[in-house]
């Protein structure tokens, strides 16, 4: 059908409406139909002689046109607010004050669900992704350290529960008393020159995975196949000090309120934790954290320092990533933990661009120290 160029303007224009007919939805009979624009009113009123109701108004924004047509001298319209009643039009001059004639219209019923749900995902999208992080980032320095140790400790305690060998039991720590000296010793030479606000608390796990992490509340947990990997005592003095640069950046906490989204928020703010189902969640997440570009360099930057103001090379922390890439592979183990951006390649001649040249290092430990700390899980572990 060719539609018209618009009449002159006028405030109410009458159209003829022969061969137009009007279907209200619950009848199947059409009804002829006299033809009215209001311009000044914006409707279309549909005259219906001889019905019980006189005229059926529809506003002319509302109008659209079906997208099958009966017959080409014709086309069939509906009204957005009266979705069952039908005008099949026969009178091309009315068309041209129709706006939205092939405009779609606004959902309807099962339509305007799969949009307001569609809202709805794009909302939690938007919180996860923008929101979440965000607010991470800025609570993370606010929330109290009671909170983080709380949640520290409940996490702690699922991850030697989720790794022990019998259910009657956790893993065991590694307490043997030469070696939690030897492994205090270290500590101390690392932290003390550069007066932490908050203090580290450093278990061993008497297991074989070759891997180390930090959790909220300034915990660290190095595992026995790490102390078993390494060539020597600087080697696991480089692991920890990039552990504590973690800490000391309350890196695990920020990392903990992004994946426990809003719960874990109230969880750190509120120090309840006990039993959680983010505790589950998140235990595996610590774990296994991977860090943004910023703290991993950050973590780096700390332990080239610690090691530095320990007279320890910071160059041990390249060595022991590298020796172990080339041992485990890229993805096994502790290399897949430090894993991220930067590359690793970037990472380890970051490492030993960071030691003075000429300067005269020592190794952190003596043999017999470090003889120790290497047999801290031989004896006397306890399982908690």
């Amino acid at each position: 059908m060719t539609v018209p160029p618009p009449v002159p303007d006028a405030d109410r224009m009458s159209f003829n409406g022969t061969g137009s007919s009007y279907f209200d939805g619950d009848n199947p009979v059409p009804r002829p139909v006299t033809l009215t624009v209001d311009r000044r009113a914006g409707n279309l009123e549909i005259g219906l002689p001889g019905s019980g109701v006189e005229t059926a108004v529809w506003p002319l924004r509302d109008i659209r046109m079906l997208g099958d047509q009966p017959r080409k001298q014709s086309v069939m319209l509906r009204s957005v607010g009266d979705p069952l009643a039908r005008l099949l039009l026969a009178n091309p001059d009315v068309l041209p004050y129709l706006p939205n004639l092939r405009r779609r219209a606004p959902p309807k019923g099962r339509g305007r669900l799969a949009v307001w749900a569609t809202i709805a995902v794009a909302a939690v999208a938007v919180q996860i992704g923008i929101l979440v992080p965000l607010l991470a980032d800025s609570l993370a320095n606010y929330i109290p350290r009671a909170g983080e140790r709380a949640l520290g400790e409940a996490t702690f305690s699922q991850i030697r529960e989720a790794l022990a060998e019998t259910e009657f039991a956790p893993l065991a720590l590694c307490e043997r008393p030469e070696g939690r000296a030897a492994l205090q010793t270290m500590i101390e030479k690392l932290t003390v020159p550069l007066n932490l606000e908050q203090p580290v608390s450093v278990f061993v796990l008497n297991h074989e995975m070759v891997n180390a992490f930090a959790l909220p509340g300034g915990f660290v947990v190095l595992f026995r196949g790490l102390i078993e990997a390494a060539e020597g005592p600087d080697e696991v003095a480089a692991v920890l000090a990039h552990e504590i640069g973690h800490v000391v950046s309350r890196d695990p906490t920020r990392h903990a309120l992004r994946s426990a989204g809003s719960i874990g928020v109230l969880g750190l703010l509120f120090g309840d934790f006990a039993g959680g189902a983010a505790v589950l969640f998140l235990t595996e997440r610590l774990i296994s954290a991977q860090y943004s570009q910023g703290a991993e360099l950050a973590a780096d930057k700390f332990a080239f320092d610690a090691l530095e103001n320990a007279d320890v090379s910071p160059a041990a922390v390249g060595d022991m990533f590298e020796r172990l890439r080339a041992k485990y592979g890229d993805r096994d183990g502790v290399v897949a933990h430090f894993l991220t951006h930067p590359t690793l390649t970037e990472r380890i001649d970051a490492a030993r661009a960071a030691a003075t040249e000429g300067a005269v290092y020592e190794q952190i430990l003596t043999n017999a120290e470090w003889q120790q700390l290497e047999t801290i899980c031989a004896a006397r572990s306890r399982p908690d």
